[in-house]
């Protein structure tokens, strides 16, 4: 059965190694994969997430947060009571808030799993990715090999990273433009 799903999952996304200008280093097909993963996860966001309840929901906390804050701040007493009898009431909503992110991640994580575990056994897990200079050094690559130093051992080669921090780099980067493009009230 698992051979079956990796076969499936290959000639899904084997063609897109095949297609790389560069297969033996494979920047385009992480960043197609990283853009179909970010696709994914931001369409599922917006048909299963409520968006203006969740930023309804923000800003009436962010108000009683501020209006907690200064209550304290200033020592009113009569208004800390008053914050706190509505503390239930918050705490409901952000349970409800938490709720409704949970749903996406629900419907998403098999076939984002399923995905690495293709990404994994197939020949990009065995690449390390070889950037341009400027996305190199603008990617803060060099942070990340220092502190990979410590944890990995070894001298890391200048110019390169696994294929993994490339797919987490560019997931970030699609996932906010994704967002911006569907209309998304948060992000950016």
């Amino acid at each position: 059965m698992i051979d079956i799903i990796f076969q499936i999952l290959n000639s899904i996304f084997g063609g897109l190694i095949d297609i790389d200008p560069h297969p033996q280093n494979p920047i385009l097909t992480v960043f197609i994969v990283a853009f179909i993963v970010s696709l994914i996860t931001t369409v599922a966001n917006k048909l299963l997430v409520d968006q203006d309840e969740m930023n309804e929901i923000q800003t009436n906390m962010r108000a009683f947060q501020n209006e907690f804050r200064e209550a304290q701040r200033t020592g009113d007493g009569k208004k800390m009571a008053k914050l706190q009898a509505q503390q239930a009431d918050m705490m409901r909503d952000q349970s409800k808030m938490m709720s409704n992110s949970f749903k996406p991640m629900i419907v998403t994580m098999v076939p984002i799993l399923l995905i690495f575990w293709w990404m994994r056994g197939s020949i990009i897990s065995n690449i390390v990715v070889s950037l341009p200079p400027s996305v190199y050094w603008i990617s803060l690559t060099p942070i990340w090999h220092f502190f990979g130093q410590f944890i990995y051992g070894g001298t890391p080669a200048v110019g390169v990273m696994g294929w993994l921090l490339w797919y987490m780099i560019c997931t970030f980067s699609m996932s906010q433009i994704l967002r911006k493009f569907l209309g998304f009230k948060q992000g950016f």
